[in-house]
């Protein structure tokens, strides 16, 4: 098994017997690319919302924006914070091509996703991956959001359509932005393809990271407008509130 899909080319061998930490550079205490103590140290998310993930200090609790005007999606599972050293990992994968980071990720969000789906969490019919506007993906050469659908569709066992969800419109970066003006950025960003029927399904979006939300809310209305009975957000990270 490769990092890069549908690639002649070998750029990493995932099922090679001794794995060595991607993050230390030591060797590798099981499958995974990563060894117990770096695993240990990477900043799991904690107490957090119960709909939207946003970092608390308690857990069980849902945030007052939450509370003030629920959010389109219904629940959004995510395993850290985004902190150090997860903030740089997402970034090499997405903005240098690091993909065997990037696949090291997306096995470990598989595994807090099964767990999660062990104590109740209900498991979607279908992974929609965020999508990316075309010259974006031209620039970067491929949507991380889809390359995480991709790999963690076989190891969740949930198919996967990468082509219903469309950006026909390509809106400013959002990274810089604050939460108003990305949901200005936003509006009629997204269209369903013409072919997607999700007419009674529940489906996950699946993304990188999770900021004001403002994707993930557009995306939700857009797909319960047209008939998705539960939307839920997979994502890798989650960023807390400026200055926590």
């Amino acid at each position: 098994m490769r990092c890069q899909p549908n690639s002649q080319h070998q750029v990493y061998n995932w099922l090679k017997s001794k794995q060595t930490c991607l993050l230390c550079d030591e060797a590798a205490d099981a499958a995974l690319a990563i060894c117990t103590g770096c695993e240990a140290e990477l900043p799991w998310l904690g107490g957090h919302c119960q709909v939207c993930a946003l970092p608390l200090s308690s857990h069980g609790l849902v945030c007052g924006a939450c509370l003030k005007k629920p959010p389109s999606f219904n629940k959004v599972e995510v395993p850290w914070r985004y902190a150090f050293p997860i903030d740089s990992l997402i970034t090499r994968f997405k903005h240098q091509a690091k993909w065997p980071l990037g696949r090291l990720l997306g096995e470990l969000l598989s595994q807090h996703l099964q767990h999660a789906f062990d104590e109740g969490l209900s498991r979607p019919d279908l992974l929609l991956p965020v999508p990316l506007a075309n010259k974006r993906q031209r620039q970067r050469g491929f949507n991380q959001a889809a390359l995480l659908s991709e790999w963690l569709s076989p190891l969740l066992q949930v198919p996967l359509q990468t082509h219903w969800l469309q950006r026909v419109i390509d809106t400013p970066a959002q990274q810089q932005l604050d939460a108003a003006t990305r949901k200005r950025n936003l509006r009629k960003a997204f269209a369903l393809a013409p072919d997607s029927q999700v007419t009674g399904l529940h489906v996950a979006l699946v993304d990188d990271v999770l900021t004001t939300g403002a994707t993930a809310e557009s995306l939700a209305r857009l797909l319960k407008k047209a008939g998705a009975t539960r939307v839920d957000v997979y994502c890798l990270a989650r960023t807390p509130k400026p200055g926590d």
